[in-house]
């Protein structure tokens, strides 16, 4: 169990946020800076030197990434990597871009290892890029709501869009990717053909990516859908679709709430 230590060694898994220096809570610093290891998976050199500014001991896992190489074995790599130090009987802490348990194989997969081997393991929440997406693009998901989908997946997958609501789509750089190589115009083409079954050509939708730096801005590129596969699409961009279509109301579900009102 997570409460429960049974083994000398622990882990906890961390998000930095996203924009440098600005999202880090300051219990997750804490477990950073008091871990007698820390990993850190971060595609930013300068997210990796701050850091290390506050711990000893900071080891990076980006050099497991290798052009051409599956993703799934550099984040087993991770994930070996992590476990021989909790079993080795220290405090581990790895911290991850983002939030950790969003669009992050390792530290879930980690964190439950640990737990089955009997150490104490947790996760604490950062600002993922859903937070900022929302707050750079103005979008409260409680209007009309929002449906969250990674690109891949929908495109394996015989997924119900319900174009009344926001459609947000991840990771559509890397479509059908196994690597780290970006989506070609041609998978950018099987996705905008999908989506063409529930959204006119001519249906505005938006290319976002968070700023990762406080001098940066974040992307905010407005298109027709018609140019989605020509568009630089790249890994750290998000798909926003907003809604092509009003709410219709469910008039018998209002008929039977107003008999209960009444």
């Amino acid at each position: 169990m997570a409460g429960k230590r049974k083994r000398a060694g622990s882990l906890v898994c961390v998000g930095v946020g996203i924009t440098l220096g600005s999202h880090l809570t300051p219990l997750s610093r804490s477990h950073i800076e008091q871990a007698d290891v820390v990993f850190v998976a971060a595609s930013d050199g300068i997210v990796e030197k701050w850091i290390e500014s506050m711990n000893a001991d900071v080891r990076s896992l980006q050099p497991l990434y290798a052009e051409g190489k599956p993703r799934m074995k550099t984040y087993r790599e991770m994930v070996n990597a992590i476990l021989a130090e909790v079993r080795a009987g220290k405090k581990v802490c790895a911290a991850f871009y983002g939030h950790p348990g969003v669009f992050a194989w390792a530290p879930h997969r980690a964190i439950a290892l640990a737990r089955k081997e009997g150490y104490f393991a947790h996760m604490e929440p950062g600002i993922s890029a859903e937070d900022c997406l929302y707050a750079d693009l103005g979008i409260d998901p409680g209007t009309v709501g929002c449906q969250h989908y990674e690109a891949s997946q929908l495109l394996y997958f015989k997924r119900r869009i319900d174009p009344g609501a926001y459609l947000i789509l991840w990771q559509a750089g890397l479509i059908a990717s196994r690597s780290v190589e970006e989506s070609s115009e041609a998978h950018l083409q099987i996705l905008a053909d999908r989506l063409a079954q529930d959204y006119p050509p001519r249906h505005r939708i938006i290319v976002y990516r968070a700023a990762t730096l406080p001098i940066h801005a974040p992307r905010v590129e407005r298109m027709t859908l018609r140019k989605l596969a020509t568009a630089r699409i790249e890994p750290p961009d998000t798909l926003v679709i907003p809604p092509v279509c009003k709410l219709v109301p469910d008039t018998k579900a209002l008929r039977k709430l107003e008999r209960i009102r009444t």
